[in-house]
């Protein structure tokens, strides 16, 4: 063995350097924390929230879908699907071919995979309005409420608080809500943490879940007002007898100054020091970032340079630290231009048209986030929930046959590696693929059953970690 100069002194030195390091990057990324992630936030003015709002919003988005595309052939060319070109058109025909779809058949789905898919996608969009149209609310006191006497927005504040206990207790509610508070700028400060109160308060007091409840705080410009936000959090804990860190809120990425502040750094990392614990996530506000980087309205679109620029910002920061990031909404809405039962057929058509547009526009958007790692987004809009979905589905899908083979056969070698003695180093890349079941799963887009046909077991796929499905595989082994 040849001669070596680092001494065991030295070393033992270099490890107690590098010691706090290490502690201080497994602090700050821990990693996805593997909860679910809602794939939309739907926002919604304070004033117009009912206790049936997202009952109701379902079954406008249902409606929404039989009236502009009311089979899978017509849904998936109006949103330009891959293969929907080769789908169709004809009643006969489509409804033939559904029947054929509907029979599971292996040779069908080999033979048409375009009809496959876009029947599945279809099917499982349909399902979920039905049974869960709406995964997080945000009730909005901001810019979907607008600026109302003090006297007015006190009411909505109480009456909204009441109505959301009322949907939570009831079983109406979505998975996650909550509410969107006026920034902590120089002139709305006040109301905006007067609003809060009242409404956790209020909330409070009618028997609220605050499990799955976020603030979210719009228009950052400094890190202060954060800070301000986490003291008001725990100072309201304290009021309403809550557990510490009960209380969490996201944040809300539309100011250039949240990228680069006057102090020339980026703000989001200190959002995190300034959140203690409490931040659950990062919004990109699409228009109001645009507006302030200056393009004029007619180029605010979410795949606007700008934004991707902005948002490999917010990647890189909340990157492995388990904060989830969203992308933005788009605000060309699905709205027919003509109302009324009694419509010439050239006006059925350019509503048909219209709506059609829209939704192609919709799922573009969304495709454009779910290719850059953002798999949650806004809508605003009943008639974009389905799009939503196909959008989401579609993604999941189109590559469950390839990721399925890739979990199974990494699930083998990372077994085997730690079996023999060998370190995996590599657990973030099966991590990634169990998260693509974990995440298809949560929003209905895949099956339990697609899953376990990867050879993984209920069990383990409930653990929803890869690191320890392998190291209990190696045990029995």
């Amino acid at each position: 063995m040849p001669r070596t100069h680092l001494s065991d002194s030295y070393l033992t030195t270099l490890q107690a350097r590098l010691s706090p390091v290490h502690e201080a990057l497994a602090l700050r990324y821990r990693g996805e924390s593997g909860a679910r992630q809602p794939v939309h936030t739907v926002y919604g003015g304070a004033q117009l929230f009912e206790a049936n709002t997202i009952k109701k919003l379902g079954e406008l988005a249902l409606a929404h879908l039989e009236r502009y595309g009311s089979d899978f052939c017509t849904f998936a060319r109006a949103i330009d699907l891959e293969g929907a070109e080769t789908l169709p058109t004809t009643r006969s025909k489509i409804e033939s071919l559904t029947k054929s779809l509907e029979s599971s058949n292996e040779a069908i789905e080999a033979a048409h995979p375009a009809a496959w898919r876009a029947h599945r996608v279809f099917e499982r969009v349909r399902a979920k309005l039905a049974r869960e149209a709406v995964e997080d609310f945000r009730i909005d006191f901001e810019d979907g409420f607008g600026s109302r006497p003090d006297t007015e927005e006190d009411h909505h504040a109480e009456r909204a608080a009441k109505a959301l206990a009322e949907a939570v207790t009831s079983g109406v509610s979505s998975p996650f809500c909550g509410i969107r508070i006026k920034p902590l700028t120089q002139g709305l400060w006040q109301r905006s943490l007067r609003t809060l109160d009242l409404f956790a308060t209020t909330y409070a007091k009618s028997g609220g879940r605050w499990d799955g409840f976020f603030v979210t705080l719009p228009k950052i410009t400094h890190v202060e007002q954060v800070r301000i936000l986490v003291s008001v959090l725990s100072e309201l804990e304290r009021g309403l007898g809550l557990p510490p860190k009960t209380l969490r809120f996201e944040v809300m990425v539309e100011t250039t100054q949240s990228i680069l502040d006057f102090d020339g750094r980026s703000m989001m990392p200190q959002w995190i020091d300034a959140g203690e614990g409490r931040l659950a996530g990062a919004h990109f506000g699409t228009y109001d970032y645009t507006a302030g980087c200056g393009v004029t309205a007619s180029y605010q679109d979410m795949a606007h340079m700008a934004c991707d620029h902005a948002k490999h910002v917010m990647t890189t920061t909340f990157g492995s630290t388990g904060i989830p990031i969203s992308d933005g909404a788009t605000n060309i809405m699905p709205v027919p231009p003509h109302r009324g039962e009694q419509l010439s057929a050239q006006e059925q058509a350019e509503n048909l048209r219209v709506v059609h547009d829209a939704w192609r526009l919709h799922v573009r958007h969304i495709q454009h986030s779910l290719r850059n790692g953002y798999y949650q987004g806004w809508d605003l809009h009943p008639g974009q929930l389905a799009t939503r979905y196909a959008a989401v589905f579609d993604f999941f899908l189109r590559d469950l046959p390839a990721t399925s083979m890739r979990l199974q056969n990494f699930i083998k070698v990372a077994a085997q590696a730690t079996l023999v003695g060998d370190v995996f180093d590599d657990a973030a890349t099966g991590q990634g693929l169990l998260n693509y079941f974990l995440r298809g799963i949560s929003c209905g887009a895949l099956l339990e059953s697609e899953a376990l046909a990867t050879g993984l077991t209920m069990e383990e796929l409930q653990s929803r970690s890869f690191p320890t499905i392998v190291e209990n595989r190696r045990k029995k082994a």
